[in-house]
């Protein structure tokens, strides 16, 4: 495949809801299903058949309890809540699929380093490579309630601690066991050769460490690293680590500024720029002629709750809305919550003043990433024009309805795709960092900052 070919993943959530708002009413809407394990199984097989990269699964270890004080709204609307573990489901999806790989959001803020890095290199070694770390710091407050720290740590701060918290997993995944260290020799009684295995001795401001993996290499040893981070931490953390950056601008120019900044952070990290995929977050609504599908999208548009979108973007910003008038326009405030999400309205799209009606409408319906509405044709050229013009990699799929949307979008725009050699019709690669950088590319990219903890250099020994 050429370099153009467009990366696709469906976002999606482990609960009966994730972006949309009032959208679970409808009565295509199959979220109600989310507890129910053919329903993943099923997914990950319509994905792969599709040939979708992969499935990326967000999560948040809190609920949204700002908006008017409370989680009521939320609740109510099924906000992200309730929120099922993404981990659990994989196993079962990777058993009934070869290729599809898996997103995973992990929290660097209510999650022990040694832990997470065991569990990555479990569903590693069960999905045979194909498993990704969407590193998240968190922003709830509810969730540092809940997990025993009582407060959220500060914006920066939670960035310097997760840098330490990477160092720590790269250690474990890269620079703890040789590839060779699983001898299984029989005759010597030995599995394990010692000697082959080494303690990482980490010490550092915010993560103690000194001894060594629980788990021997997997096929990929770390898993491809996804970051979502807007802010200027965010960034920095981004184009010194990540292989994949999700992002959600609301227009070509704030996207493509996005996709400029990141790669020229990439390069002063000492990185190859293009070795930094970037997939835009957005959401489509298709029918067979451009008519049908804007009447989809104002059925849509009906169903969305204001109080529902609220509750998610007061969660998100740490900013109870409920204060605002909803017709006068939302002007930038700082916070040490989701700083992203307010600059997402208030900065990225300087030419309109955003209210905060106008923010619940846009983000009812797929969340803060922009919605493409029209035929086959339409979705095709604007994803295409989208990818040409901003020089990203792909997209991360999010949706009106659970399953309907994304069936839909496979049904009628997958085959334009096909049709046009933007999409793939068969996966080059089993591996989810073979998806991004091609056949072979299993490991970690030579001039990925992870490889500085390998087990042959001093600091792995």
């Amino acid at each position: 495949m050429t370099s153009q070919r467009m990366r696709l993943f469906a976002f999606d959530f482990q609960g009966p809801a994730h972006l949309s708002a009032g959208l679970w009413r409808h009565p295509d809407d199959r979220g109600a299903n989310y507890t129910n394990l053919a329903y993943w199984t099923d997914y990950a097989q319509l994905l792969e058949q599709a040939r979708f990269d992969g499935i990326f699964f967000a999560d948040n270890v809190g609920y949204h309890d700002i908006y008017q004080g409370s989680a009521d709204a939320a609740l109510a609307d099924a906000a992200q809540i309730p929120a099922n573990d993404p981990f659990m489901a994989v196993s079962a999806m990777a058993a009934v699929t070869e290729n599809l790989g898996f997103g995973l959001t992990g929290s660097t803020s209510y999650e022990h380093p040694y832990a997470l890095a065991r569990k990555f290199s479990t569903l590693d070694h069960l999905t045979d490579g194909r498993v990704g770390w969407n590193l998240v710091t968190s922003y709830s407050d509810s969730a540092a309630r809940n997990l025993g720290t009582g407060q959220q740590v500060p914006h920066d701060e939670r960035y310097d601690m997760a840098a330490e918290y990477l160092e720590v997993c790269y250690k474990l995944w890269e620079g703890s066991w040789q590839d060779d260290a699983v001898v299984r020799d029989a005759d010597r009684g030995l599995y394990v050769d010692p000697s082959r295995v080494h303690n990482i001795d980490h010490h550092g401001k915010y993560f103690t460490v000194p001894g060594f993996a629980l788990c021997e290499p997997s096929r990929q040893r770390t898993p491809v690293i996804f970051q979502a981070g807007g802010s200027a931490k965010g960034r920095a953390l981004a184009a010194a680590s990540a292989e994949a950056v999700f992002v959600n601008a609301v227009s070509i120019p704030a996207l493509k500024k996005q996709v400029d900044t990141l790669r020229a952070l990439a390069a002063e990290s000492g990185r190859d720029p293009n070795n930094v995929h970037v997939l835009q977050m957005l959401n489509v609504v298709v029918a067979p002629t451009d008519e049908q599908a804007h009447a989809k999208y104002e059925a849509y548009r009906k169903l969305v709750s204001y109080t529902g979108a609220m509750a998610r973007y007061s969660g998100w910003t740490g900013l109870d809305m409920s204060q605002f008038d909803p017709d006068v326009p939302f002007e930038n405030v700082q916070t040490n919550a989701g700083q992203t999400m307010v600059d997402l309205f208030s900065k990225m799209d300087p030419d309109k003043k955003w209210t905060p009606r106008d923010i619940a409408e846009f983000v009812g319906i797929g969340g803060t990433g922009p919605t493409i509405v029209g035929s086959p044709t339409t979705v095709a050229d604007e994803l295409t024009r989208w990818m040409t013009e901003t020089g990203i990699a792909g997209y991360n799929l999010a949706h009106a309805l659970k399953h309907r949307d994304i069936a839909d979008f496979i049904e009628l725009v997958v085959p334009e795709l096909q049709r046009r050699g933007t999409m793939w019709t068969e996966y080059d690669g089993s591996t989810l960092r073979e998806k991004l950088y091609g056949p072979g590319a299993v490991r970690l990219r030579d001039d990925h900052p992870g490889l500085r903890f390998g087990v042959s250099t001093p600091a792995a020994v």
